[in-house]
């Protein structure tokens, strides 16, 4: 996994440490940011660190850093896409800390993955799915060009117990090539 620069940002790997896990916990800890990706707030710098050793690590998973400060505001992934067996597709997934939102940050970020997600892995498709009330992932995700498929109705169980109803877009490699154009 390669680090990279955006004009107002660097996705790095995250790395194991007490400072990676201290920024992710300072916006994973808000009730605003986590529920809407159907996760619930870290309670702890101790969970923040265990998400990053556990989940992040084993996957593609960047840290979002504001290029000026190198402070996280984010995190941003492609992870294996469950819905497409033997078919080159990633689903990219991301979050984004509150004071950070409205800013055009994680249009930027998610720009930037799709690019090395298409150019690295060679990926034929890109999957990304949110909640059916989360609107401002759903701007960001239009912005990046992506296609509507459906309402996969019930298609994604949250922390809370609950399951939830996911809106499924994709982008094919063709059309991400025609937007770079």
């Amino acid at each position: 996994m390669k680090t990279i620069f955006t004009e107002r940002l660097i996705l790095t790997p995250w790395q194991d440490t007490e400072e990676d896990a201290r920024g992710l916990y300072e916006y994973a800890k808000d009730p605003d940011v986590g529920p809407r990706a159907g996760w619930k707030p870290h309670e702890s710098i101790e969970e923040s660190s265990e998400i990053i050793r556990e989940l992040f690590l084993p996957h593609n998973v960047w840290a979002i850093r504001e290029k000026d400060s190198h402070r996280i505001i984010g995190s941003i992934g492609l992870e294996n896409d469950r819905r497409r067996e033997d078919v080159a597709s990633r689903e990219m997934g991301y979050s984004l800390a509150k004071n950070s939102w409205g800013r055009g940050y994680m249009t930027e970020a998610a720009k930037a993955v799709m690019d090395y997600g298409f150019i690295e892995f060679d990926l034929v498709i890109m999957a990304i799915c949110t909640s059916p009330s989360n609107k401002r992932s759903q701007r960001v995700i239009e912005k990046c060009g992506f296609k509507y498929e459906g309402c996969q109705r019930k298609g994604y169980h949250i922390y809370d117990g609950t399951d939830r109803d996911n809106y499924v877009y994709s982008i094919l490699r063709e059309e991400w090539e025609d937007m770079r154009k």
